[in-house]
Protein backbone atom coordinates (compact mmCIF):
# COMPACT_ATOMS: atom_id res chain seq x y z
CA UNK A 1 0.00 0.00 0.00
CA UNK A 2 1.61 3.33 -1.17
CA UNK A 3 1.88 6.06 1.38
CA UNK A 4 0.21 10.07 0.05
CA UNK A 5 2.00 12.34 2.14
CA UNK A 6 0.46 15.24 0.93
CA UNK A 7 -2.85 13.66 1.22
CA UNK A 8 -2.48 12.63 4.99
CA UNK A 9 -1.73 15.93 5.73
CA UNK A 10 -4.75 17.41 3.91
CA UNK A 11 -6.88 15.17 5.54
CA UNK A 12 -5.40 15.52 8.81
CA UNK A 13 -8.31 16.12 11.78
CA UNK A 14 -8.13 19.66 12.12
CA UNK A 15 -5.82 20.94 9.44
CA UNK A 16 -7.49 23.12 7.38
CA UNK A 17 -9.24 25.10 10.71
CA UNK A 18 -5.58 25.97 11.57
CA UNK A 19 -4.78 27.67 8.18
CA UNK A 20 -8.27 30.00 8.06
CA UNK A 21 -7.06 31.08 11.82
CA UNK A 22 -3.29 32.00 10.53
CA UNK A 23 -5.23 33.68 7.81
CA UNK A 24 -7.50 35.79 9.81
CA UNK A 25 -4.59 36.29 12.81
CA UNK A 26 -2.84 37.87 9.90
CA UNK A 27 -5.66 40.23 8.27
CA UNK A 28 -6.38 41.55 12.01
CA UNK A 29 -2.54 42.18 12.47
CA UNK A 30 -2.33 43.53 9.61
CA UNK A 31 -5.97 46.18 9.86
CA UNK A 32 -4.61 46.61 13.60
CA UNK A 33 -0.96 47.75 12.14
CA UNK A 34 -2.39 49.96 9.50
CA UNK A 35 -4.63 51.68 12.22
CA UNK A 36 -1.71 52.73 14.45
CA UNK A 37 0.26 53.59 12.17
CA UNK A 38 -2.77 56.16 10.92
CA UNK A 39 -2.98 57.03 14.15
CA UNK A 40 0.25 57.81 14.48
CA UNK A 41 0.36 59.65 11.54
CA UNK A 42 -2.72 61.99 12.71
CA UNK A 43 -1.52 62.43 16.01
CA UNK A 44 1.91 63.81 14.34
CA UNK A 45 0.39 65.42 11.56
CA UNK A 46 -2.11 67.15 13.50
CA UNK A 47 -1.58 70.04 16.78
CA UNK A 48 -2.75 70.00 20.52
CA UNK A 49 -4.71 72.99 21.77
CA UNK A 50 -6.49 73.69 24.67
CA UNK A 51 -10.32 74.70 24.53
CA UNK A 52 -12.57 76.25 26.33
CA UNK A 53 -16.04 77.50 26.55
CA UNK A 54 -16.88 80.83 27.39
CA UNK A 55 -18.85 81.05 31.11
CA UNK A 56 -21.55 83.32 32.33
CA UNK A 57 -20.51 85.63 35.42
CA UNK A 58 -19.93 89.21 36.78
CA UNK A 59 -17.86 91.19 34.78
CA UNK A 60 -15.71 94.06 37.06
CA UNK A 61 -14.03 96.49 35.92
CA UNK A 62 -11.58 98.44 38.24
CA UNK A 63 -8.76 100.85 38.21
CA UNK A 64 -5.79 98.87 40.47
CA UNK A 65 -3.43 100.47 42.81
CA UNK A 66 -1.36 99.93 45.65
CA UNK A 67 -1.41 101.93 48.66
CA UNK A 68 -0.51 102.59 52.32
CA UNK A 69 -2.96 102.52 55.75
CA UNK A 70 -2.51 105.88 57.54
CA UNK A 71 -4.50 107.72 60.16
CA UNK A 72 -7.12 110.31 58.70
CA UNK A 73 -5.55 112.79 61.35
CA UNK A 74 -2.52 112.11 63.03
CA UNK A 75 -1.30 114.66 65.88
CA UNK A 76 2.66 114.90 66.97
CA UNK A 77 2.60 115.39 70.52
CA UNK A 78 6.12 117.65 71.34
CA UNK A 79 7.48 119.67 74.23
CA UNK A 80 7.15 123.47 73.74
CA UNK A 81 10.48 123.70 76.27
CA UNK A 82 13.19 121.00 76.45
CA UNK A 83 13.14 118.14 79.53
CA UNK A 84 14.43 115.32 80.63
CA UNK A 85 10.89 112.51 81.20
CA UNK A 86 10.28 111.46 84.47
CA UNK A 87 7.58 109.14 83.97
CA UNK A 88 5.56 107.74 81.12
CA UNK A 89 1.52 107.53 81.52
CA UNK A 90 0.87 105.71 77.73
CA UNK A 91 2.22 103.25 75.24
CA UNK A 92 1.14 102.04 71.45
CA UNK A 93 -1.32 101.20 70.64
CA UNK A 94 -3.59 102.88 73.80
CA UNK A 95 -6.77 104.70 74.05
CA UNK A 96 -6.94 107.40 75.82
CA UNK A 97 -9.22 110.81 76.41
CA UNK A 98 -8.81 114.46 75.47
CA UNK A 99 -6.53 115.69 77.98
CA UNK A 100 -5.37 112.69 79.91
CA UNK A 101 -1.56 112.97 80.97
CA UNK A 102 0.49 110.80 78.44
CA UNK A 103 3.80 112.07 79.77
CA UNK A 104 5.26 113.86 82.84
CA UNK A 105 8.83 115.81 82.16
CA UNK A 106 11.31 116.66 84.99
CA UNK A 107 10.31 120.17 86.64
CA UNK A 108 12.00 120.20 89.66
CA UNK A 109 13.84 123.63 89.34
CA UNK A 110 10.35 124.99 88.31
CA UNK A 111 8.46 124.09 91.37
CA UNK A 112 10.83 125.45 93.54
CA UNK A 113 10.75 128.48 91.16
CA UNK A 114 6.85 128.70 91.75
CA UNK A 115 7.11 128.36 95.33
CA UNK A 116 9.64 131.64 95.74
CA UNK A 117 7.37 133.70 93.47
CA UNK A 118 4.57 132.13 95.27
CA UNK A 119 5.43 133.99 98.12
CA UNK A 120 6.72 137.40 97.17
CA UNK A 121 3.27 137.37 95.65
CA UNK A 122 1.69 136.37 98.98
CA UNK A 123 3.79 139.62 100.48
CA UNK A 124 3.01 141.65 98.09
CA UNK A 125 -0.89 141.18 98.30
CA UNK A 126 -0.47 141.63 102.00
CA UNK A 127 1.71 144.82 100.99
CA UNK A 128 -0.73 146.18 98.88
CA UNK A 129 -3.85 145.39 101.42
CA UNK A 130 -2.08 147.09 104.03
CA UNK A 131 -1.77 150.55 102.09
CA UNK A 132 -5.25 150.13 100.24
CA UNK A 133 -6.77 150.35 103.93
CA UNK A 134 -4.15 153.44 105.05
CA UNK A 135 -5.13 155.29 102.02
CA UNK A 136 -9.05 155.35 102.98
CA UNK A 137 -7.90 157.36 106.04
CA UNK A 138 -5.31 159.12 103.97
CA UNK A 139 -2.11 158.09 105.50
CA UNK A 140 -0.49 157.56 102.66
CA UNK A 141 -0.40 158.85 98.78
CA UNK A 142 -2.21 157.39 95.73
CA UNK A 143 1.50 157.27 94.51
CA UNK A 144 2.47 154.61 97.01
CA UNK A 145 -0.85 152.54 96.73
CA UNK A 146 -0.08 152.50 92.77
CA UNK A 147 3.48 151.24 93.44
CA UNK A 148 2.21 148.68 95.63
CA UNK A 149 -0.16 147.25 92.94
CA UNK A 150 1.81 147.19 89.83
CA UNK A 151 4.70 144.81 92.66
CA UNK A 152 1.78 142.31 92.96
CA UNK A 153 0.61 142.47 89.24
CA UNK A 154 4.05 141.81 88.52
CA UNK A 155 4.61 138.80 91.32
CA UNK A 156 0.89 137.12 89.34
CA UNK A 157 2.32 138.07 86.10
CA UNK A 158 5.23 135.79 87.19
CA UNK A 159 3.69 133.09 88.84
CA UNK A 160 1.40 133.12 85.75
CA UNK A 161 4.56 132.26 83.79
CA UNK A 162 5.82 129.95 85.56
CA UNK A 163 3.06 127.97 85.84
CA UNK A 164 2.76 127.67 82.11
CA UNK A 165 6.02 126.53 82.35
CA UNK A 166 5.06 123.98 84.37
CA UNK A 167 2.20 123.00 82.31
CA UNK A 168 4.56 122.54 79.01
CA UNK A 169 6.38 120.17 81.17
CA UNK A 170 2.91 117.89 81.06
CA UNK A 171 2.31 116.32 77.75
CA UNK A 172 -1.25 115.35 77.44
CA UNK A 173 -3.47 114.29 74.70
CA UNK A 174 -5.53 117.04 72.93
CA UNK A 175 -8.53 115.16 71.66
CA UNK A 176 -10.08 111.79 72.06
CA UNK A 177 -7.95 109.21 70.50
CA UNK A 178 -5.48 106.18 69.76
CA UNK A 179 -1.60 105.89 70.99
CA UNK A 180 0.17 105.04 67.38
CA UNK A 181 3.67 105.69 68.45
CA UNK A 182 6.15 106.24 71.34
CA UNK A 183 9.56 107.70 70.73
CA UNK A 184 10.91 108.24 74.12
CA UNK A 185 12.11 106.65 77.64
CA UNK A 186 11.69 107.30 81.30
CA UNK A 187 14.77 109.75 82.03
CA UNK A 188 15.40 110.73 77.86
CA UNK A 189 16.55 114.18 77.62
CA UNK A 190 13.57 115.40 74.96
CA UNK A 191 14.66 118.93 73.01
CA UNK A 192 12.60 121.19 72.25
CA UNK A 193 9.62 120.56 69.29
CA UNK A 194 10.86 116.85 68.74
CA UNK A 195 7.47 114.56 69.18
CA UNK A 196 7.16 111.79 71.85
CA UNK A 197 3.97 110.59 70.93
CA UNK A 198 1.81 110.42 67.79
CA UNK A 199 -1.93 110.01 67.92
CA UNK A 200 -4.41 109.16 65.61
CA UNK A 201 -7.67 110.52 66.14
CA UNK A 202 -11.14 111.92 64.83
CA UNK A 203 -11.80 109.92 62.18
CA UNK A 204 -11.41 105.99 61.03
CA UNK A 205 -7.78 105.30 58.87
CA UNK A 206 -7.58 105.58 55.44
CA UNK A 207 -5.85 104.20 52.40
CA UNK A 208 -3.19 106.78 50.00
CA UNK A 209 -2.99 105.21 47.04
CA UNK A 210 -0.74 106.12 43.94
CA UNK A 211 -3.17 105.61 40.48
CA UNK A 212 -1.66 105.56 37.18
CA UNK A 213 -1.82 108.98 35.43
CA UNK A 214 -3.61 106.79 32.63
CA UNK A 215 -6.60 105.28 34.86
CA UNK A 216 -6.92 108.45 36.92
CA UNK A 217 -9.74 109.85 34.44
CA UNK A 218 -11.95 106.96 35.63
CA UNK A 219 -11.27 107.23 39.37
CA UNK A 220 -14.39 109.36 40.60
CA UNK A 221 -14.92 110.54 44.66
CA UNK A 222 -17.88 107.93 46.08
CA UNK A 223 -16.48 104.76 44.00
CA UNK A 224 -16.44 101.66 45.83
CA UNK A 225 -13.21 99.84 46.29
CA UNK A 226 -11.80 96.46 47.38
CA UNK A 227 -8.77 96.20 49.59
CA UNK A 228 -6.56 93.57 50.45
CA UNK A 229 -3.29 92.85 51.84
CA UNK A 230 -0.32 90.26 52.14
CA UNK A 231 -1.04 90.33 56.35
CA UNK A 232 -4.50 89.04 56.16
CA UNK A 233 -4.75 86.50 53.14
CA UNK A 234 -8.25 85.18 52.27
CA UNK A 235 -9.60 88.68 53.52
CA UNK A 236 -11.41 91.71 51.59
CA UNK A 237 -12.27 94.92 53.10
CA UNK A 238 -14.44 97.76 51.97
CA UNK A 239 -13.52 101.18 50.96
CA UNK A 240 -14.72 104.49 49.36
CA UNK A 241 -12.80 106.89 47.29
CA UNK A 242 -13.00 109.84 49.52
CA UNK A 243 -10.36 112.45 47.38
CA UNK A 244 -7.88 112.90 44.60
CA UNK A 245 -5.25 114.82 45.07
CA UNK A 246 -5.25 117.82 42.12
CA UNK A 247 -1.65 117.53 41.91
CA UNK A 248 0.05 114.77 40.39
CA UNK A 249 3.44 113.33 40.33
CA UNK A 250 5.05 114.04 37.52
CA UNK A 251 8.20 111.48 38.19
CA UNK A 252 6.63 108.54 39.30
CA UNK A 253 2.89 109.83 37.01
CA UNK A 254 0.92 108.94 39.10
CA UNK A 255 -1.84 110.76 41.61
CA UNK A 256 -2.71 109.91 44.94
CA UNK A 257 -6.21 108.75 45.98
CA UNK A 258 -7.06 108.69 49.61
CA UNK A 259 -10.31 105.89 50.37
CA UNK A 260 -11.83 105.52 53.44
CA UNK A 261 -12.50 102.69 55.39
CA UNK A 262 -15.79 101.06 55.87
CA UNK A 263 -16.31 100.01 59.37
CA UNK A 264 -13.67 98.84 61.70
CA UNK A 265 -10.78 96.68 60.43
CA UNK A 266 -7.56 94.90 61.23
CA UNK A 267 -5.59 96.93 59.19
CA UNK A 268 -2.63 98.90 60.78
CA UNK A 269 -1.11 102.16 60.29
CA UNK A 270 1.73 102.05 57.22
CA UNK A 271 0.26 98.39 55.95
CA UNK A 272 0.52 97.81 52.36
CA UNK A 273 -2.70 97.34 50.77
CA UNK A 274 -3.96 96.37 47.28
CA UNK A 275 -7.04 98.26 45.94
CA UNK A 276 -9.29 97.91 43.49
CA UNK A 277 -11.40 101.10 42.54
CA UNK A 278 -14.71 99.33 41.42
CA UNK A 279 -15.82 101.44 37.90
CA UNK A 280 -17.99 99.39 36.72
CA UNK A 281 -20.04 96.32 37.18
CA UNK A 282 -21.87 94.26 35.11
CA UNK A 283 -24.04 91.14 35.54
CA UNK A 284 -24.33 87.89 33.29
CA UNK A 285 -21.53 88.67 31.35
CA UNK A 286 -19.82 86.08 28.75
CA UNK A 287 -16.24 85.91 29.43
CA UNK A 288 -13.17 84.25 28.39
CA UNK A 289 -9.92 84.16 29.41
CA UNK A 290 -8.02 87.41 28.44
CA UNK A 291 -5.39 85.01 26.68
CA UNK A 292 -8.13 84.18 24.05
CA UNK A 293 -8.12 87.50 22.46
CA UNK A 294 -5.54 88.64 20.23
CA UNK A 295 -5.88 91.71 17.99
CA UNK A 296 -9.92 91.80 18.62
CA UNK A 297 -9.55 88.12 16.86
CA UNK A 298 -10.33 84.42 18.46
CA UNK A 299 -9.51 80.96 17.32
CA UNK A 300 -12.57 79.29 17.19
CA UNK A 301 -13.00 75.57 17.15
CA UNK A 302 -15.27 74.35 14.29
CA UNK A 303 -17.28 71.40 14.43
CA UNK A 304 -15.12 69.43 12.03
CA UNK A 305 -11.75 69.82 14.32
CA UNK A 306 -10.33 73.04 12.66
CA UNK A 307 -9.45 76.22 13.66
CA UNK A 308 -11.53 79.18 12.28
CA UNK A 309 -9.87 82.78 13.43
CA UNK A 310 -13.18 84.71 14.33
CA UNK A 311 -13.75 88.62 15.43
CA UNK A 312 -15.35 89.55 18.59
CA UNK A 313 -16.25 92.80 20.12
CA UNK A 314 -14.68 92.57 23.62
CA UNK A 315 -16.46 95.04 26.68
CA UNK A 316 -15.21 94.86 30.30
CA UNK A 317 -11.11 93.56 30.47
CA UNK A 318 -9.53 92.41 33.45
CA UNK A 319 -6.18 90.86 34.05
CA UNK A 320 -7.71 87.42 33.48
CA UNK A 321 -10.70 87.60 31.94
CA UNK A 322 -12.50 89.62 28.65
CA UNK A 323 -16.46 90.43 28.07
CA UNK A 324 -17.80 88.97 24.76
CA UNK A 325 -20.74 91.65 23.45
CA UNK A 326 -20.74 90.02 20.14
CA UNK A 327 -19.05 87.09 18.21
CA UNK A 328 -19.55 84.29 20.54
CA UNK A 329 -22.35 82.64 21.95
CA UNK A 330 -22.49 80.17 25.42
CA UNK A 331 -21.28 76.99 23.53
CA UNK A 332 -18.99 78.39 21.28
CA UNK A 333 -14.96 76.45 21.87
CA UNK A 334 -12.23 78.84 21.63
CA UNK A 335 -8.61 78.56 22.01
CA UNK A 336 -7.16 79.22 25.47
CA UNK A 337 -3.92 80.86 24.00
CA UNK A 338 -4.74 82.84 20.87
CA UNK A 339 -1.04 83.56 20.63
CA UNK A 340 0.27 80.11 20.22
CA UNK A 341 2.82 80.68 17.10
CA UNK A 342 1.74 78.62 14.07
CA UNK A 343 -2.20 78.61 14.50
CA UNK A 344 -4.05 79.04 11.25
CA UNK A 345 -7.48 79.07 9.58
CA UNK A 346 -8.52 75.62 8.44
CA UNK A 347 -5.92 73.80 10.11
CA UNK A 348 -6.99 70.59 12.08
CA UNK A 349 -6.32 70.43 16.06
CA UNK A 350 -6.75 67.56 18.95
CA UNK A 351 -8.43 69.51 20.97
CA UNK A 352 -8.29 69.16 24.85
CA UNK A 353 -11.27 71.01 27.02
CA UNK A 354 -9.89 72.61 29.97
CA UNK A 355 -11.82 74.65 32.84
CA UNK A 356 -11.36 77.86 33.88
CA UNK A 357 -12.42 80.42 36.25
CA UNK A 358 -12.02 84.22 36.20
CA UNK A 359 -10.81 84.45 40.09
Amino acid sequence: MLYNAKAACISKPGGQGVLQNMKRFIIWFTLLACAGAAAFIFLHRTRGVEVVTPLRDTAIKAVYATGTVEPTVMIPIAPRVAGRIMSLNADEGQRVKKGELLAQLEDTDLQKSLEEQQALLDQAEKDYARKASLLKTNAVAHEIVEQAAAARDADKAAVAQIQAQIDYMKLTAPADGTIIRRDGEVGQLIPVNQPVFYMECCAPMRIAAEVDEEDIALVQPGQKVVISADAFPGKVFDGTVQSITPKGDPVARSYRVRIGLDGDTPLMVGMTAETNIVIETKKNALLIPATSVVGGHVWLLQKNGTLKSAPVKTGISTVKAVEVLEGLDDKSAVARDAGTEGLKDGMRVRPSFGEWQDK
